[in-house]
């Protein structure tokens, strides 16, 4: 499969009330690998991710996030990709090269559910400690912590979810994987977008209050591995929301926890892969428990209602 276009997620800055607590909080609980620091944000990335940083903690004084990017696969889509929101009628905003570090050119954008959305197409290739000749499967920055494998997606809160999914898929060439239809079995409650092989690389619930955040997701290599951040959580008396379980949509393996400022976090393995040009998947009301939570077959009202 050509991977042009959109490749993937590529970085999340969220907003924590306590920098220094929260450092420690990624770096020695959830396992993550710090690759710089700057006035006031840390850096982080996933042990086998290559570029700087996926995840970047600003000082704020509060919870929640203040951007979502995606790596494109040259200078020259990041063009076109600009160009073509700009006659989609979206305002952009250049970010110059070196305001995040180690992160080239950023295009930042407000999506209708009111989330600010940004494209590079440039990072810092770092590796993953294991180098790029006759390397070992693993090295010891993948045992420290839950340590996942990469940011893997992000679910995030606000409204006009249809207007969102239009837009990721005319001008930026995503497809919808799954769906959860409300009541009325027309609107959708949720949706599930991706931009490559995967179940999905966004999804978006609809919500009165734009800009919110469910929750970061980081992917795991195995369900054995999420069980073994279900130890690491209660060992280190971490708030467990949900989990461990199933979801029905995307048949991934998850838990979820919060972090020290309330940042809901997923460790998530599995799920299918997905092509754009399979029919999307339907869920319908009456089954809106096993589509969120399979192994329960019932949604708990609390974790559609907390968000930051």
């Amino acid at each position: 499969m050509a991977m042009t276009g959109v490749l993937r997620p590529g970085h999340m800055q969220i907003k924590v009330i306590d920098l220094d607590e929260s450092i420690e909080f990624y770096s020695n609980v959830l396992g993550l690998v710090q690759t710089g620091r700057d006035a006031n944000r840390a850096y982080f990335k996933g042990w086998d991710e290559r570029d700087h940083n996926s995840l970047i903690l600003r000082d704020a004084g509060e919870a929640g996030m203040d951007f979502f990017g995606f790596k494109v696969s040259s200078d020259a889509y990041l063009n076109q990709l600009e160009a073509d929101l700009k006659n989609y009628g979206v305002t952009t905003e250049r970010i110059p090269a070196g305001e995040l570090l180690e992160t080239g050119d950023r295009v930042r954008f407000e999506i209708a559910s009111g989330h600010q959305i940004e494209l590079y197409s440039q990072k810092k290739d770092v590796g993953n400690g294991s180098g790029y000749f006759n390397p070992p499967p693993w090295n010891s920055a993948s045992e420290v912590g839950i340590a996942p494998i990469r940011m893997d997606h992000a679910l995030i809160y606000g409204p006009d979810i249809e207007k969102v999914q239009a837009l990721f898929c005319d001008v930026l060439g995503f497809y919808l994987v799954e769906h959860i239809l409300l009541e009325d079995g027309q609107t959708d409650l949720a949706i599930w977008l991706s931009c490559s092989t995967k179940a999905h690389d966004i999804a978006l619930v609809r919500n009165e209050e734009p800009g919110k955040l469910h929750h970061t997701a980081f992917l795991l290599e195995s369900w054995e591995k999420v069980l073994r951040a279900a130890d690491i959580m209660s060992m280190n008396k971490v708030p467990i929301d949900m989990g461990p379980t199933r979801h029905g949509v995307t048949r991934g393996t998850t838990i979820y926890a919060f972090d020290p400022s309330g940042n809901r976090f997923e460790t998530f393995c599995g799920g299918y892969q997905s092509y754009p040009d399979w029919e999307p998947i339907t869920w319908t009301w009456d089954e809106v428990g096993p589509a969120v939570f399979y192994h329960d077959r019932q949604l708990n009202p609390a974790f559609l209602s907390v968000y930051t």
